[in-house]
């Protein structure tokens, strides 16, 4: 990453990324780990944390957009699927609301 990189990057790890991943993590496990000082980057980068957001209105990295949004798309598709499954961890009308939500959030990665 070069100093001057004006970019908002997005973690290469979108689903993991930002405050909701870690409130289940402090609701399931009582504790969270500290945030990394750098992360990869969707466009595959080292940046700052703090250059990272998992919000699409702000991430400004053309690149980073693109992997978030083929990364949301991704998931909702294996949600999409398992979600019809028997003995799947989840009902079928949770399914279908983490494929809306996820499609959605990749609709706003897109533009």
């Amino acid at each position: 990453m070069s100093e001057g990189d004006p970019h908002i990057h997005v973690d290469r790890q979108v689903l993991q990324a930002g405050a909701d991943f870690r409130n289940v993590l402090a609701s399931t496990l009582g504790r969270t780990p500290d945030a990394p000082a750098t992360v990869t980057t969707g466009c595959g980068i080292q940046a700052p944390y703090a250059m990272t957001s998992p919000h699409p209105e702000s991430v400004t990295c053309l690149a980073c957009r693109e992997h978030a949004q083929r990364e949301l798309l991704r998931f909702a598709d294996l949600v999409d699927r398992m979600g019809g499954m028997p003995g799947s961890p989840f009902t079928g009308d949770q399914a279908t609301q983490a494929v809306r939500w996820a499609r959605d959030r990749a609709r706003k990665f897109a533009g």
